[in-house]
């Protein structure tokens, strides 16, 4: 491995990276909101749009994002509808991220016991207040370790960005290969730079999955033990005074 051509390259690749941390950014963004509506529509069982959800859903994860590229970049011009590269690939990102986010988001919310949002409605709630106050905080954590998965994936799959002539990482080894053999250096900063990027990403879902999993597990400790005192103290045996 040639250390001089590595210090050639490594500018090439810094901008690459940064391309591809911008675009995959602004994509997951996108996807998480996209991914957030469509998992409420689900959980509230909204009707009509919870079969247009199901359906997008269905479409978008069993579709590959390659196809999806090229029908945004070169079929939607067909109607009228013209993107550059860069808004093709946020909007392929985004829509495939959309369903795989509306799934963990989905999955966080059923996973939630229903006699929590029974409880807050009781105590005088509203239903935004137990939405926001009792459900969401356990939903996020129950929903962080598929979420991390996906934005992990999501970032990998910026890889095919090339196919619609955006410089990325990718697109940046594939070109210096190509013209210049240096396969070994190529490849090697390829690797480092996405290890450079999603390594981070892991590192600091997996902190919060273990930092939001305690504390929900210390919540659910406390509300056992005010159920089991609040069962004990309806039990107990009220003297007649009055005798």
């Amino acid at each position: 491995m040639d250390i001089q051509i590595l210090q050639e390259y490594l500018p090439l690749f810094g901008e690459a990276a940064l391309l591809t941390i911008v675009l995959g950014t602004a994509g997951i963004a996108i996807s998480v909101v996209i991914g957030l509506i469509c998992s409420l529509v689900q959980y509230y069982r909204i009707p009509v749009a919870r079969q247009i959800v199901r359906i997008y859903i269905e479409i978008s994860r069993n579709t590959p994002l390659l196809i999806q590229l090229f029908f945004i970049y070169y079929g939607l011009p067909k109607v009228g509808i013209k993107t550059d590269p860069a808004i093709c690939g946020i909007a392929g990102l985004a829509f495939l991220g959309g369903s795989y986010m509306a799934e963990a988001f989905r999955s966080g919310l059923d996973a939630v016991d229903k006699i929590h949002a029974e409880s807050a409605k009781s105590l005088g709630l509203t239903g935004t207040q137990t939405f926001f106050y009792v459900i969401l905080p356990q939903a996020v954590a129950t929903s962080i370790p598929p979420f991390t998965a996906n934005v992990i994936f999501l970032m990998k799959e910026t890889s095919v960005f090339s196919a619609v002539s955006l410089m990325d990482l990718m697109f940046t080894a594939k070109d210096l290969i190509g013209l210049y053999y240096n396969t070994t250096e190529s490849l090697f900063l390829l690797v480092v730079l996405y290890l450079i990027i999603l390594l981070p990403i892991s590192l600091f879902g997996t902190f919060l999955e273990h930092k939001l999993g305690n504390n929900s597990v210390r919540q659910s400790r406390k509300t056992t033990v005010k159920r089991q005192v609040s069962e004990n103290a309806r039990k107990e045996v009220v003297p007649d005074v009055g005798n």
